[in-house]
């Protein structure tokens, strides 16, 4: 009887302990950092992507909106970051953001796409673990040769 409750014991109670404690699956919040060669507030086919500019990832609470964690990272050769977050962000509000760009001629945050909300929890039906933010933009200081015609196109084809 002592070698049942014993082997109960052993094969029992810690699966009942990992049931309990929810699992740590770190999520891995992923996007881009262009420069906007054309000015045109948003990527073009003459956009360009930014090696070794600095991003974050912020997280605020909710109510408070007090900052709780804040983690950078830098672009890699094709202007992607990849930054692991190790927590479930449930009740707070979190964001991707531009750091700074390693670029003189184009170090200017976009208005409107120097942010990026992502959603850091497992409590909202996503299987994967992998979140992906909007690009992110830097303005170039002047526009490049071609944009004139290629932003005349965009408003042909409205037409």
């Amino acid at each position: 009887m002592a070698r049942v409750f014993l082997l109960l014991a052993l094969c029992v109670l810690p699966a009942l302990v990992s049931a309990a404690r929810p699992g740590r699956n770190p999520f891995s919040v992923q996007g881009r950092v262009y420069c906007d060669t054309c000015l045109a507030g948003f990527e073009t086919p003459k956009t360009t992507y930014i090696a070794g500019s600095k991003v974050k990832v912020e997280c605020r609470d909710r109510k408070t909106q007090d900052l709780v964690y804040s983690k950078e990272g830098t672009t890699d050769s094709t202007g992607t970051y990849i930054i692991t977050v190790d927590e479930d962000h449930k009740d707070q509000i979190c964001d991707a953001m531009l750091v700074s760009s390693p670029r003189k001629d184009c170090s200017s945050p976009s208005s409107g796409r120097d942010r990026a909300r992502v959603i850091l929890t497992s409590y909202n039906g996503l299987v994967s673990t992998t979140r992906y933010a909007n690009s992110m933009g830097f303005m170039a200081a002047q526009a490049m040769s071609g944009c004139t015609e290629l932003l005349r196109s965009y408003q042909d084809f409205d037409n």
